[in-house]
């Protein structure tokens, strides 16, 4: 290719991904014009709105860097047209959904907005053009953006034909975590197979990556990259998950397991602590990817290995809420249950694939009325993810919302940590105890409370990966 620099960035999609990685890009880059470009208006305003605490993402660090960088060199557009064709590097980061239906159905990734930005780029872009996958992938997408794109240079008749060159820079963002993970990375990735193309896009990088960091691959092994290192974190999490569940029945610690074995250097810390089980838009996708690829290639032993984290997921979520059931008495009708978080995970207001909707529905399906704080998840969210606020009279539940803390306990039977957000670790549990109904009880399913904050408060504890510490 003949392009010497990069001028100006397009990134379709305005999301977790996008928005976020654009804007460490504009603070890094105040040279390269930055243009995140999405069809969806109201998000796109949002990223606008001057009262930037509105902003649709929730990242520590996020919005001060949008207070620094915005409308200078980094610009919220639905027009997608003029953001393509003025840009010389474009960025596809779009949702890349598990499809619902047809071939695949359940485990293969629906591509249709990853099309859909490969024929906008096809149509809107003007010469040469890289184009970077950074959305995450099934192995192999590169080769259908790639058709698309040539079938654009092939009918062309403009005196200046079109070039297009295909990379694949995945993210290795954890939400929550997404600035410092964009500006201190523990690598960066970049497949291709034009040298050039993947130097421009290094260059942009070592404005504050050290080039050690920078690992140049082709597209196939980056795209497989991506998927196999969430399948392996995700691994991890079903695993410590699995165990916490033989401390709680043997009187193990947890916590002093995870400690034990996160010594051991062939092992490590990360990722060893014991919860309701993973989620966000990866991780479960990003498996039943491979579970998908190994039975498309006939490898049934893989696909029902990697489906096993999957489903063990599930059970984790599963267990957590028949064990709220039995300490209840095996009646939740009409009791009031507090819920403490939303969100997947802490620091993010995400809530795709939360472990807190399921155990929120298998308890609404035994009848509690629940009431659900959030620091950072709005309340039109939840409804989303859980439904209408009141069930059928008398057959089912009910989910209410409060943006006070203390309104959970208000007359609750319960009160289950499910998002291990900060102000959580610190509550007055003496003063919460008082709001609540006899007997109390508190399920910390993230393992973040201490139980001598709730001596003499006279509350009945379950904590994950312990069990009920009642009677210490």
């Amino acid at each position: 290719m003949e392009k010497h620099e990069i001028k100006n960035i397009c990134c379709i999609g305005a999301g977790y991904v996008g928005g976020p990685t654009m804007a460490v890009f504009a603070k890094y880059c105040p040279d390269i014009q930055i243009i995140v470009a999405d069809i969806n208006q109201l998000r796109i305003n949002a990223w606008n709105d001057k009262n930037t605490s509105k902003l649709p993402i929730f990242e520590p660090g996020l919005e001060e860097i949008i207070i620094r960088r915005r409308n200078k060199n980094l610009f919220f557009t639905c027009d997608l047209e003029n953001a393509i064709s003025n840009a010389d590097m474009i960025f596809i980061s779009v949702n890349t959904p598990t499809k619902t239906k047809g071939i695949g159905a359940g485990k293969a990734s629906d591509l249709k907005w990853v099309e859909a930005s490969a024929r906008q780029i096809a149509k809107f872009a003007k010469t040469e053009t890289i184009v970077v996958e950074k959305s995450t992938l099934p192995v192999k997408t590169a080769e259908t953006i790639k058709k698309i794109l040539s079938r654009s240079q092939e009918n062309d008749f403009k005196t200046e034909k079109k070039r297009f060159y295909v990379l694949s820079n995945p993210e290795f963002l954890s939400e929550g975590n997404a600035i410092k993970d964009l500006e201190n990375p523990d690598r960066v990735l970049i497949g291709g197979d034009d040298e050039k193309a993947i130097s421009l896009l290094t260059r942009i990088y070592l404005n504050w990556v050290p080039d050690h960091k920078i690992i140049k691959t082709n597209l196939w092994s980056s795209e497989l990259s991506k998927l196999v290192a969430n399948a392996f974190l995700a691994q991890r999490i079903s695993s410590i998950n699995s165990i916490s569940a033989i401390c709680e029945i043997t009187g193990a610690d947890i916590n002093e397991v995870s400690c034990a074995i996160g010594m051991d250097t062939r092992i490590g810390s990360k990722f060893l602590s014991s919860g309701p089980g993973y989620g966000g838009s990866c991780f479960k996708k990003d498996i039943l990817n491979l579970v998908y690829l190994s039975k498309f290639y006939g490898l049934d032993e893989v696909a029902s290995y990697w489906q096993k984290v999957v489903d063990l997921n599930y059970w984790q979520q599963h267990r957590i809420s028949k064990i709220i059931v039995n300490k209840l008495f095996n009646n939740l009708t009409s009791k009031k249950i507090g819920i403490l978080g939303f969100s997947f995970k802490a620091n993010t207001n995400d809530t795709r694939e939360s472990p807190a909707i399921q155990i929120c529905k298998d308890l609404i399906d035994e009848g509690a009325d629940l009431i659900i704080y959030d620091p950072k998840v709005k309340e039109l969210q939840i409804e989303n993810d859980l439904g209408p606020k009141q069930g059928e009279k008398d057959k089912e539940g009910s989910w209410s919302f409060s943006n006070l803390v203390m309104d959970v306990a208000k007359d609750a039977d319960a009160i289950v940590i499910a998002t291990e957000w900060k102000e959580f670790k610190s509550l007055d549990w003496s003063k919460m105890s008082k709001l609540m109904r006899s007997p109390k009880w508190l399920f910390d399913t993230r393992g973040i409370t201490n139980y001598c904050d709730l001596k003499g408060c006279n509350i009945n504890y379950w904590k994950i990966g312990l069990g009920d510490l009642s009677s210490l």
